[in-house]
């Protein structure tokens, strides 16, 4: 049996809006904007966006806004399961942008 190399893949390079994404992940979990009340919050994420357009200049104002709207996502309490359906919980594209974060804030 020939042994088979183990050979390293390619990754590629993040896009400036993945950056900018867990970058904003990153400083809502160590700052604590989670438990902050939600007039803290806007005020925080209208400031912290003002702070990520000019870091990233390269990101379109449709980009930004679904970074804002991720971010807002992130910081709300998870929703309850309701005995008869568990459908209605969490749509599978939310689940997947959640997914996403978390791992990429796991691992920073």
């Amino acid at each position: 049996m020939a042994k088979q190399r183990n050979r390293r893949r390619e990754t590629a390079a993040p896009t400036p809006f993945e950056q900018a994404r867990d970058e904003l992940f990153q400083h809502i979990m160590r700052c604590g904007v989670i438990q902050a009340v939600p007039e803290h919050q806007e005020e925080w994420f209208s400031e912290t966006m003002l702070y990520l357009q000019d870091r990233y200049p390269e990101l379109s104002d449709a980009e930004l806004t679904e970074l804002r709207t991720l971010g807002t996502r992130f910081c709300q309490p998870p929703k309850a399961k309701s005995d008869g359906d568990s459908t209605d919980a969490v749509d599978a594209a939310d689940a997947a942008d959640i997914a996403e974060a978390v791992d990429a804030v796991s691992a920073a």
